[in-house]
């Protein structure tokens, strides 16, 4: 009696709040074609794209209303595919904090934890050995810069809410490209918008170590500075006509970061389809999927020109409960019904492209994706706690 008491509100308010997606017309183009393996090098770059809230149903969604039920979204084109396992150490349901906390250091920790393990200590992030090593590294999304994701490959506090911190923890990062919204935590609290306490201009400390500071799509894609912070929006950047895309910002930051030799480390994530998964809006997450998508071109367009760079794309967890269903009146159309507003527990879908993604297949725990990157990067001794 107490479990259908707890699950009979959420039955009626998943069924009252279904919503269809139509099916487009397949168009095929060269586009359409799946990449191919490629032969396995020396890897000099890596890409990972992080579809935040993205499980099949999202990707399926987007791929019919997009392209069609025989066409290929982008993510959908790379060769090899496999599935990951996402709970965090204290829970089944992981958050971003601790799922993009596996990713960047290989370990778990509990959920809200960004690269701040349970026994108090800090955990070395990919980002943090690829800049010791000497290559150049960026942050792309379309939340805020300091959100949970981003944040967990720059910095490291006991809580995601704590964005002021990872902010004061980016000036010092050392991360030559941070792209998204979020300015609120790095303008005075004098200003209007600001969400800071005290009267650091994080803006002008990031300018004098020699980043050029943008606001505008026309200033990113003017910028000259082989270091930039842009910051787009007071918070996320806005979903509805978008400037810049996803896609802008991703190209934006390979113009930046390719001409280290050295090579490079760029996270780039698709941050907003977790939020419509959180709404249970379906038309939102069909539009971050196409965002989301084209920056996933930019990668491998990229990626197939360098011939050196690793593309690695997967989520953190899946969001809503998304599932579709036959529509009752129209055979061209899906229903689509959510099962909750928060995270679930399903496994999600990890894809690769370039030399060893092969690596990448078959069934993975979270933790396996930043080890297996770690150990193909040659970084040395990995997961490894930061002194």
């Amino acid at each position: 009696r107490y479990i259908i008491k707890l699950y009979i509100p959420i039955f009626y308010r998943c069924v009252n709040n279904s919503q269809e997606v139509e099916v487009r017309e397949t168009t095929f183009t060269s586009n359409s074609e799946r990449l191919p393996l490629v032969a396995d090098k020396k890897i000099k770059n890596v890409i990972l794209l992080i579809a935040d809230g993205t499980g099949l149903a999202q990707i399926s969604s987007g791929q019919l209303s997009l392209v069609g039920a025989e066409g290929y979204l982008n993510l959908q084109r790379m060769p090899v595919t496999g599935i990951i396992k996402t709970q965090s150490a204290n829970s089944l349901i992981t958050d971003s904090a601790a799922g993009a906390t596996a990713y960047s250091c290989g370990m778990k920790t509990n959920n809200g934890m960004i690269a701040f393990l349970p026994d108090e200590s800090h955990c070395k992030t990919l980002l943090e050995l690829a800049e010791e090593r000497g290559m150049s590294t960026g942050l792309v999304a379309t939340s805020t810069i300091t959100h949970a994701t981003p944040a967990s490959f720059a910095a490291h506090v006991r809580s995601r809410g704590n964005q002021v911190g990872i902010a004061e923890q980016y000036v010092a990062s050392g991360v030559e490209v941070f792209l998204g919204g979020g300015r609120e935590f790095f303008i005075p609290q004098d200003q209007e918008g600001s969400s800071r306490k005290d009267d650091r201009n994080l803006i002008e400390e990031f300018e004098s170590r020699g980043y050029e500071y943008v606001s505008t799509s026309e200033d990113m894609n003017a910028s000259q500075s082989d270091k930039i912070l842009g910051l787009f929006a007071n918070s996320g950047i806005e979903s509805v006509d978008r400037s810049p895309t996803l896609a802008d910002m991703s190209n934006t930051a390979l113009s930046k970061l390719k001409a280290n030799e050295k090579g490079f480390f760029l996270m780039i994530e698709g941050s907003q389809i977790d939020w419509a998964g959180h709404g249970n809006e379906a038309e939102y997450a069909i539009r971050e999927m196409k965002d989301f998508d084209d920056a996933v071109k930019v990668a491998l367009d990229f990626a197939q020109k360098d011939g050196e760079t690793l593309v690695v794309l997967t989520a953190d967890h899946e969001t809503g409960g998304m599932t579709m269903l036959n529509s009752s009146e129209d055979a061209k159309k899906l229903r689509v019904e959510w099962v909750t507003d928060y995270h679930t527990a399903v496994p999600i879908g990890l894809m690769a492209y370039g030399p060893h993604a092969i690596q990448f297949t078959g069934w993975n725990d979270n933790t396996d994706i930043g080890i297996k990157i770690a150990e193909l990067m040659n970084f040395g001794e990995f997961p490894l706690i930061r002194e």
